[in-house]
């Protein structure tokens, strides 16, 4: 009895190859990433405390049934300041990845499309790539008045270039098929082949490349606030939460761990989310199952 190359294959199929994320994990990140999200929409409702509120006689108190995280170094409740940072972090996220997205697609666009264009905008792309990121970032935010939209355009800038550069090439490789050669040839204007063929083509990759940013904006605002350079201290965030924690490490190292372990999970899960986005939008994956 022989078996064909079909009956052979399909159990394999069904389990999934070697190389693919298993699915239970991107459950489990989606399933994270989830209760993150709602649990900072809801903090009002389900913090015990309001995140500022003071109680000296309750410093650094270790974690109890009153108050599940302990105390940080003026008696706020941690478990209330790690679900209201949760807002801004992902606020932040969010607002960068969208930002980065609407100003870095229409000028890779434009960089691809249009060679006379191509020139001047990669230079300026390759000068703000040459800066590190989180220097350029402390820059801005050094020269501004720390806030909310000061700190998303300051981690949008060194992110718009990875988005220039990748709608770029991805222009570049698709002008060339015969349907843009066609549409080219039949008198179709440039604006209209770039919005019926060129732009959806980008949006696959885009998508993956905003949960990679959207990820990187959350960290490096973490980083800012811990510099003491982001979001103001009256203003709850994981960043500026382990910025006042470390000062306290060796008595309550928890002051930093709990912030830590929510933003690494937060970051996993986004990761994750991305990489299965990924292997689920690129053709060449696709063809590999």
């Amino acid at each position: 009895m022989t078996l064909s190359a079909a009956s052979v294959l399909a159990p394999r199929q069904r389990r999934g190859l070697p190389f693919r994320r298993p699915h239970w994990l991107t459950t489990l990140a989606v399933l994270v990433l989830v209760i993150i999200i709602i649990t900072g929409i809801l903090a009002p409702l389900l913090a015990p405390f309001e995140p500022t509120e003071l109680n000296s006689m309750m410093r650094l108190k270790p974690s109890d049934t009153t108050h599940w995280m302990g105390t940080d170094s003026y008696g706020r409740d941690m478990f209330s300041r790690v679900l209201y940072g949760a807002r801004i972090s992902l606020l932040v996220g969010f607002g960068t990845a969208i930002g980065c997205l609407a100003v870095g697609m229409p000028l890779g666009l434009i960089s691809g499309w249009f060679p006379w264009a191509d020139g001047v905008l990669m230079r300026i792309m390759d000068g703000l790539m040459a800066i590190p990121g989180i220097l350029l970032a402390i820059a801005v935010v050094a020269l501004t008045k720390a806030g909310l939209v000061t700190v998303i355009i300051a981690i949008m800038l060194p992110e718009i270039p990875q988005v220039v550069r990748l709608v770029r090439s991805r222009v570049i490789a698709i002008r060339s098929e015969a349907y843009v050669e066609a549409a080219r040839l039949l008198g179709t204007s440039s604006t209209r082949i770039i919005w019926r063929h060129l732009l959806p083509s980008t949006f696959g990759p885009m998508i993956v490349q905003g949960t990679y940013i959207y990820a990187a904006a959350i960290l490096t605002e973490a980083a800012l606030s811990f510099l003491g350079v982001g979001i103001g201290t009256e203003t709850p965030t994981w960043g500026n939460i382990m910025a006042e924690g470390r000062l306290y490490f060796a008595i309550n190292p928890w002051l930093v761990f709990w912030p830590a372990i929510v933003l690494s999970l937060c970051i996993l899960s986004i990761n994750i989310l991305g990489d299965a986005l990924r292997d689920s939008l690129d053709p060449k994956m696709k063809s590999r199952r």
